[in-house]
């Protein structure tokens, strides 16, 4: 089920779960993930609600994606993704205000077959109060030696303006402000660029191998507008809280692999490795297993996951003064961690009587367990109790939820 990808996939390490841009192409891999060189996807529509839950934020909403066939060369796809964020994380309690604010997205898709190569494109627009994000995407696949491998190539561009919120009315400390507005001295823009190649090929009657590979640029301002470093400094806490300075351009790549062995008992098992590294000295490597057992109507799956990351080379939970080095940052997705995620799901496939174009239908639901333990990214609100530097370092537990239902028609 391709839909519930997007609350799955988020990176909760952070105080927004993912960045802007970042969940676009969450997005992205949620719309294009199930064209296939040679096949058109199937006609269908999905609903889901989903939940996370973790760090004192709280994200929820709905999401919907339609899928329709134009004749046996064309088919069209329209999605509609919503985030209603409610943060008062470890971040926000140190350098600002509790917030509320809602993300929504559309996506327009479409895929035309000729042979057996199959053209995507499409489009998504994602806005918030404070971020604007505008995405195209390209991709290409094509079904050779027998429609045992398939190739696919892809490309996107994104455009992306950042603003930042202000409060406008004086608030208690603590609590959510009553009216947010964009600051009037603050505005800027990213740009980004990724492209991806991806193999499957089916090696026996049994075993089916994937391999992934992206490459992504991006240029302009990279950083949170929210985020502060601290360094050392006499008095108070024992430490001074500033702006951030990134880079203004970055470039990541990521290779991943993947098998899936279908079991004599109509079972399946997979594993998954992904290595990733970027310019900022960012290392990371996930591995993944899963298995999915089918019974009678039901469906089950469980998945086991491991992530880590080394810390950008410009970062530091605590600098040793003001103006240490040219570029600064103190966000938690450059942090050094490891997270552990574990995942069960049930699907149940039923069929509803009085609607005869409805081919099949299926309710599911899925939770994972989220444990994130950071290497170098210490508890700054207890830094009274401990002293600067010396706070217990941060750990992350959150409980991800979705239910959706999928209809084929």
């Amino acid at each position: 089920m391709q839909l519930s990808v997007a609350a799955h996939a988020a990176r909760p390490d952070s105080e927004r779960i993912l960045s802007p841009f970042a969940r676009t192409l969450v997005a992205l891999a949620v719309v294009v993930a199930p064209a296939l060189g040679g096949v058109l996807p199937e006609d269908r529509a999905d609903v889901l609600w989903h939940v996370y839950n973790g760090g004192d934020i709280t994200v929820q909403g709905p999401e919907v994606l339609i899928r329709k066939k134009v004749g046996d060369s064309l088919s069209l796809s329209a999605g509609y993704y919503e985030d209603m964020i409610s943060s008062a994380s470890i971040d926000v309690k140190l350098s600002g205000s509790p917030y509320r604010e809602t993300r929504r997205q559309e996506n327009y898709g479409i895929d035309y077959l000729h042979g057996k190569t199959t053209y995507s494109a499409g489009y998504i627009h994602s806005r918030e109060p404070d971020y604007i994000a505008d995405t195209t995407y390209y991709a290409v696949s094509q079904d050779m030696f027998g429609d045992l491998t398939t190739l696919t190539l892809g490309y996107r561009r994104g455009w992306d303006q950042i603003y930042r919120d202000i409060c406008a009315l004086k608030h208690a400390e603590g609590t959510y402000c009553p009216e947010i507005v964009n600051d009037p001295t603050f505005f800027e823009r990213a740009n980004h660029r990724g492209y991806s190649l991806s193999l499957s090929q089916i090696l026996t009657r049994n075993l089916i191998a994937n391999f992934n590979y992206e490459l992504l640029t991006d240029q302009g301002y990279l950083a949170n507008p929210y985020r502060e470093i601290r360094y050392l400094s006499a008095g108070g806490l024992g430490f001074t809280l500033a702006p951030q300075v990134y880079p203004d351009t970055r470039t990541s790549s990521a290779a991943s692999i993947q098998l899936k062995y279908f079991l004599p008992w109509r079972a399946a098992f997979s594993a998954q490795y992904r290595y990733f590294r970027d310019t900022w000295a960012i290392v990371a490597n996930t591995f993944e297993l899963g298995y999915t057992q089918p019974w009678q109507q039901w469906t089950f799956d469980g998945s086991l996951r491991f992530y880590e990351q080394t810390h950008a080379d410009f970062y530091s939970d605590l600098f040793p003064r003001a103006d240490y080095q040219n570029f600064e940052a103190r966000d938690r997705e450059l942090a050094a961690f490891h997270s552990y995620t574990i995942g069960v799901g049930a699907a149940y496939q039923f069929h509803v009587p009085s609607a005869p174009w409805i081919n099949k239908s299926t309710f599911n639901v899925r939770a994972d367990h989220l444990l994130v333990d950071y290497s170098d990214f210490r508890d700054a609100l207890l830094a009274a109790q401990y002293g600067a530097g010396k706070e217990p370092l941060y750990k992350l537990n959150a409980n991800i939820l979705q239910v959706f239902v999928s209809v084929w028609y």
